[in-house]
């Protein structure tokens, strides 16, 4: 068997790490527990949050397209779709990276943003502050990539330093911070460094030289990333999560070491509370697991959390399909009962505003959780988890049931039979007064709906508050 070469570890790693965009995620077995109390305690807090808004969000939104993907020659196959204006894969590239020059989200409404997501029930944000294709949504002083740049006609703007103005107004209405980075940079010389061995000409995900043949100008990339990482965790208030993407960028095998310890360490002597979500690497610094467009088959009792996109990419997209709310709830309903948090994906319009079909989502999520939120925030798993159409959860003295409909012609049956074999005090049903009568056998319990609960379309589900029978 012959040696493996440099490039082939380095292509071999990328592959593994994600296929079209999307990235595998790390295993329960392989999670490693933080020594930390305080990473500890704030695991707590995270796993009681469950739901995130995730926004992607960049100059890539003016084209409609897949964030960042259509840079990459070896991801061309899947990520320039809808890219059939330009057959020169040069010009092309050339003409994203111009992008900023015409990026003017004149209808940016922060505020609005974030009253949308209190109204919607999300619990933290998800915010990209820069993809792979290296543009810097805040003022930072390390590149003129960046939304501040003169060259971006935005600069001008009162909320410029989009990432500020995003993080303070998510902040006043009680939302937490994660700031979504990427490791990979398509734009800065020290990554996808011109006349070097892997040619420009045909990019790879991976930087364009060997880091240990070349570790002077891997050490700038690296000098390049702290000093942007450091801004972001020191002059933008509160940052609750250091949420990173490009899980090829790590130590092992492709020797990409960005010495992540030291910038995460050193950020905590300011900010203790602080998590990093170091994607597929795994190691102390993935505190948490992030499945992607995907939920686990089995429930994991890791902290974990699943971004999922409300329509059909996590970049905008004109005339974008979404998701209909009752199968946003019923995703919500799954991660939550196998143990995981969701990251809902909304990707604004490149004038700054949301779509109109993502507000009324939003809106209609809220509505649901306002009544039901109960069985969802603070919970943890409760066996038999999740059944397909049942969702169980536990907090305190009580288990949750949510029975999923499927659509809203489905017929209501009077009995509904849950899957549990704790003993009971009592039954409930959340957004109903009183008490409801049930039987219970060695298979289950039959609950018997009251009367309005049965007429007209069916909802989106039925949640069943159980008080548990405190053992004499």
């Amino acid at each position: 068997m012959s040696e493996l070469t440099s490039d082939n570890v380095l292509e071999e790693t990328e592959e593994q790490e994600l296929h079209e965009g999307v990235h595998n995620f790390s295993s329960e077995r392989d999670w490693i527990r933080p020594d930390n109390p305080v990473t500890l305690e704030r695991l707590e807090w995270f796993k009681d949050q469950k739901l995130a808004l995730m926004m992607h969000w960049g100059p890539y939104s003016q084209l409609g397209v897949v964030e960042s993907w259509a840079l990459s020659d070896e991801d061309q196959d899947w990520s320039r779709e809808g890219i059939d204006w330009e057959k020169d894969g040069e010009a092309f590239k050339q003409q994203y990276f111009d992008l900023n020059k015409t990026f003017n989200p004149i209808r940016f409404q922060p505020d609005v943003w974030a009253d949308l997501a209190e109204e919607g029930g999300f619990k933290y944000l998800i915010f990209t502050t820069k993809h792979h294709d290296g543009y810097c949504m805040w003022d930072t002083k390390t590149t003129n990539y960046r939304i501040t740049d003169e060259q971006t006609p935005f600069h001008t703007h009162k909320y410029a330093d989009i990432c500020r103005h995003v993080f303070d107004a998510f902040r006043a209405k009680g939302l937490s911070i994660a700031a979504y980075f990427s490791k990979a940079d398509w734009h800065t010389p020290y990554y996808w460094a011109p006349d070097m061995e892997r040619s420009l000409t045909n990019t790879r995900r991976g930087p364009t030289y060997d880091p240990q043949e070349h570790p002077e100008l891997w050490n700038k990339f690296v000098a390049f990333t702290h000093e942007q990482i450091t801004e972001l965790l020191t002059q933008y208030g509160r940052i609750d999560v250091l949420w990173l993407d490009a899980g090829w960028v790590k130590p092992l095998r492709s020797g990409q070491d960005i010495r992540l310890g030291e910038i995460v360490e050193k950020a905590r002597e300011q900010q203790p509370w602080l998590l990093s979500a170091d994607r597929t690497v795994g190691g102390p610094y993935e505190n948490y697991v992030t499945p992607e467009q995907t939920i686990p088959t089995e429930a994991m009792n890791i902290p974990w959390e699943s971004c999922i996109t409300m329509g059909t990419s996590f970049s905008f997209r004109y005339e974008d399909k979404y998701k209909p709310t009752r199968q946003i709830v019923k995703i919500l309903l799954e991660v939550v009962a196998k143990g995981g948090n969701l990251a809902l994906n909304v990707a604004p319009q490149p004038d700054g505003r949301l779509p109109e079909g993502a507000i009324q989502r939003m809106k209609e999520l809220g509505a649901w959780l306002k009544v039901n939120g109960e069985a969802i925030y603070g919970t943890r798993i409760c066996a038999p988890y999740y059944t397909g159409s049942q969702a169980f959860t536990q907090k305190g003295d009580y288990v949750y049931c949510a029975n999923h409909y499927p659509s809203a012609d489905t017929v209501v049956s009077e009995t509904v039979f849950i899957p549990y074999e704790g003993l009971l005090e009592s039954i409930e049903l959340l957004g109903m007064e009183g008490k409801l009568n049930w039987t219970q056998d060695n298979e289950g319990i039959s609950v018997q709906l009251p009367e309005a609960a049965v007429k007209g379309p069916a909802p989106i589900a039925h949640v069943f508050r159980m008080l548990r029978k405190i053992k004499e």
